[in-house]
């Protein structure tokens, strides 16, 4: 009953703080995502009508910039991606790009005999953007991508453009031209940390999101590493931080950590930088299992305290991509000791898949799926091969200088990369030969 009283004079108290700081703080700077207004006439009219998968599949690859190398670097890979609604499915064309950790969103269309592209670029270095259009005319490929089976070889596709800064209309000349498929010899999960991307970056939607689980894709993203948090009644929660902060939500008048307060405060308080709500992790996986082509899920756990109701959700979620068709893999991420115990304690740990950061033999006590080493110890080679010859995995982490990058793609044996910037990864991953 005591803890009750206690538990009230908290709720009461952080009621007062939120009714007082909206009284006082009058107006509050907005975060501004940097995504320009895309719209376009011709992109936008009854003519222009949505591309065919055929289409779609055979425009993916890697291509030479041959107009504005200066602004984004002498090659790029181009990669389709999609998210659904409901019953609707939208597709996205990513472009990777090496120079200035910049790449390319853009939506596609068929406009009379051409396919037209809309979209933007984005530079995440120092977050310069703006508006691109692209066309491929019938004679540069598109004749070929709108029949039933093109045969695409070096130069047959042509995308010419523009692009702009800011909302400004592009003027700035760019084209691509198509020189081979993207690599597809040895598979790679590409996993965005903080389920895709982090906020500090200003990207268009919050890290730890709804939002940002339903773009991690066009980022290149073929995984997520979720950060997850209990609340003070025991429901996960994303969030990656010890404490509430304004790095990561809009001011709230609420103090301390994510395991301070219920459910229920957090969800009526609590807003991300971008307005969202903190999402549970019930929500999250519902996002990646029926709303995304997100194949690979690291739950990391991020608090003290039982796995349980992870695990549980865990189990839930496998069974729910398995019963739709989709194969999804998700983990639960152990990155010390106290996890460990913590894994080890479940009544059916042998059955949960995990990824295990500590020593091969923490891997093998839990009968992790996947060993993940810091890149700082290099690439490991010995210790891999042992790791896949046991039938796991191995990912390294967290990658997000392109020198390194590069390094281990092309030069370490890892099954996948934990990255800040997935789009690198992407980049260095799909231009391979």
């Amino acid at each position: 009953m005591e803890s009750g009283k206690k538990g009230n004079r908290k709720w009461n108290v952080a009621v007062f703080v939120m009714i007082l700081w909206l009284v006082v703080s009058g107006c509050e700077p907005k975060y501004e995502a940097p995504v320009p207004t895309t719209a376009w006439a011709t992109f936008d009219s009854p003519k222009a009508v949505p591309l065919n998968g055929v289409s779609r599949t055979f425009m993916e690859g890697v291509y030479t910039v041959t107009d504005g190398a200066n602004q984004f670097g002498e090659q790029v890979a181009l990669k389709w991606s999609y998210v659904t609604s409901i019953t609707d499915t939208t597709y996205y064309l990513s472009v990777f790009c090496a120079k200035d950790v910049a790449y390319f969103v853009c939506a596609g269309k068929k406009f009379n005999n051409s396919l037209i592209f809309n979209g933007y670029w984005r530079k995440v270095i120092n977050a310069e953007t703006g508006i691109a259009r692209f066309t491929i005319n019938d004679q540069h490929g598109a004749t070929q991508l709108l029949s039933g089976s093109p045969q695409i070889g070096k130069g047959d596709i042509v995308l010419e453009g523009t692009w702009g800064n800011g909302d400004a209309v592009p003027a700035n000349s760019l084209a691509f031209s198509y020189v081979r498929p993207l690599y597809e010899s040895k598979p790679l999960e590409i996993v965005g940390q903080r389920s895709g991307g982090r906020s500090s970056d200003h990207l268009p939607v919050a890290e730890n999101s709804i939002g940002m689980i339903r773009y991690a894709s066009r980022l290149g993203s073929t995984g997520i590493e979720m950060n997850v948090r209990l609340t003070s009644d025991g429901i996960p929660v994303l969030y990656h931080d010890n404490t509430l902060n304004l790095s990561l939500i809009q001011k709230n008048g609420l103090v301390g950590s994510i395991e301070d307060y219920s459910y229920q405060q957090i969800n009526t308080f609590v807003r991300l930088i971008d307005g969202e709500s903190i999402p549970t992790l019930n929500d999250a996986l519902n996002a990646v299992v029926y709303s995304t082509d997100i194949r690979f899920v690291v739950i990391d756990t991020q608090y003290i305290g039982t796995l349980e109701a992870v695990r549980q959700l865990q189990k839930e979620y496998l069974q729910k991509a398995l019963d739709i068709g989709r194969d999804i893999q998700i983990v639960i991420g152990l990155p010390a000791e106290d996890k460990v115990n913590a894994f080890l304690a479940l009544p059916d740990y042998v059955s949960a898949p995990a990824l295990c950061e500590l020593s091969l033999e923490d891997v093998h006590r839990t009968q992790a799926l996947v060993w993940g080493p810091r890149w700082t110890l290099g690439t490991q080679d010995a210790e891999v091969a042992q790791v896949q010859s046991e039938g796991r995995k191995a990912f390294v982490w967290t990658l997000d200088d392109p020198l390194y990058v590069d390094q281990f793609v092309n030069q370490s044996n890892f099954d996948g990369i934990l990255s800040n910037y997935p789009s690198v990864v992407a980049y260095y991953h799909y231009v391979k030969q």
